[in-house]
């Protein structure tokens, strides 16, 4: 099954320190894998950051919601306990345990009502039906924000000259470490075609070995025979990689031409090309920045 959202969690982890022993997260988190019969594949996976798997991230949560409702109690490092409130709790044999359940703690409240921008906000509003954690929302928000600047991107560059297209991959080509300074690769890239560019570049600054570059401001799917074109160029050239870059999509038939040859060819879409963009700040500005801190349990370490 897929990764049960972290209110879903909060129970089992409750029950899973129902016995009264002090348990760690990761016997925690192994008890709850069990009781929701996770696969590996469901551990494993990430959340977009890529810095945490997303069944750790809502245990954890499950867990911090819990404590600040005087469920469970941390005695010390690494270490969790049930209290006698939670022992009360599971009494009453709930079916679950949610935000709106722990609304009736009065310490529950008041943590919310400090995470609230506005004290004057209902807090059960949709809180119920909330699946994903604080963290999972900020970076979902982010990558969301991210995929339309990529769209916006892709629209504009459509938009532009060829002439400053090729501009373009050249930027982005040096800013990703290739073609030596922005002189030297400009000065290897050469004159605009039909709405592409096609070149060579340096692939490090001692110019060891040349990558051969195409590129086509497309809207339509590039296929095969384009990509065929572009290794027989190669082949003319004796270059043993390439890569070609679009700013629209590939067919089927073309990657899996390229997957079966024994040149190098690395085929950039429209979509890669704009997260590139983005990763390497060509043509983006920074809008904002939200940094999220954790504790440092190294500095606390002997207190």
């Amino acid at each position: 099954m897929a990764v049960p959202d972290f209110q879903a969690c909060m129970l089992p982890f409750l029950l899973h320190l129902s016995d009264g022993a002090e348990h760690t997260p990761k016997d925690t988190e192994e008890g709850i894998a069990q009781k929701f019969e996770l696969t590996p594949e469901d551990l494993t996976a990430l959340l977009p950051s890529g810095q945490m798997t997303v069944f750790k991230s809502r245990v954890g949560w499950a867990r911090t919601y819990l404590k600040k409702a005087g469920l469970l109690d941390s005695p010390k490092r690494g270490v969790y306990v049930i209290t006698q409130r939670g022992r009360q709790v599971l009494e009453h044999n709930p079916t679950h345990i949610n935000i709106k359940f722990l609304e009736q703690f009065p310490e529950f409240i008041a943590f919310q009502n400090a995470s609230k921008p506005s004290r004057n906000e209902d807090l059960s509003s949709g809180s119920e039906g909330l699946e994903v954690s604080p963290a999972e929302t900020i970076e979902l928000a982010h990558q969301e924000l991210r995929n339309q600047l990529a769209d916006e991107l892709l629209s504009r560059i459509l938009e532009c000259s060829p002439e400053f297209f090729e501009n373009l991959v050249v930027e982005l080509l040096v800013k990703m470490g290739y073609g030596g300074s922005r002189r030297d690769a400009g000065e290897r890239v050469g004159q605009s075609g039909d709405g592409g560019i096609d070149g060579i570049i340096k692939e490090d600054r001692l110019g060891l070995d040349t990558i051969f570059i195409q590129a086509k401001r497309w809207q339509g799917s590039v296929g095969r025979p384009e990509i065929q074109k572009f290794v027989g160029a190669l082949q003319g050239q004796r270059a043993r990689k390439g890569v070609f870059i679009t700013t629209s999509m590939y067919t089927q038939d073309a990657k899996i031409y390229v997957e079966n040859i024994d040149t190098k060819v690395v085929l950039i879409d429209g979509q890669r090309l704009a997260s590139l963009m983005i990763d390497f700040d060509v043509g983006v500005s920074q809008s904002a920045t939200y940094v999220l801190k954790k504790i440092d349990m190294d500095y606390f370490e002997g207190a």
